[in-house]
């Protein structure tokens, strides 16, 4: 008998073994290996991101999206913001384009998804 799941957060589903107690639980997806880290965001943040987006959200160069907007970039979904930074960004009147991944090519997608945990956890309502 088995149970299946969607996680939302690490948008994977699980598959569950139910069998009696003595016996060992197969998960088919570990969430260790798809954690997202805020306080690794926070510091990716302080380094990669603040100089243009500023340490309260709000942007410090004209254009430049300020997160703390109710209808600014985290009405978009974590995939949306995700690709943004990866790709880049030109918001229109903004003096600069965002380069892809702010300029940092080292930037993992780990990396990546764990600056927008913490963008959002910062910064969203």
């Amino acid at each position: 008998m088995y149970s299946r799941f969607f996680n939302k957060v690490t948008n994977c589903v699980y598959i569950v073994l139910l069998a009696p107690v003595v016996a060992p639980v197969t998960v088919l997806a570990s969430d260790a290996a798809t954690a997202v880290d805020v306080a690794k965001g926070k510091s990716l943040y302080s380094t990669t991101c603040v100089a243009c987006h500023g340490n309260d959200g709000k942007g410090t160069i004209p254009g430049v999206s300020d997160f703390t907007k109710l209808d600014g970039p985290l009405t978009k979904t974590d995939d949306e913001l995700a690709e943004s930074i990866i790709k880049g960004l030109a918001t229109p009147g903004a003096a600069l384009t965002m380069p892809a991944k702010g300029g940092n090519p080292s930037l993992t997608d780990a990396e990546v998804l764990s600056l927008v945990a913490y963008i959002r956890s910062e910064f969203g309502s």
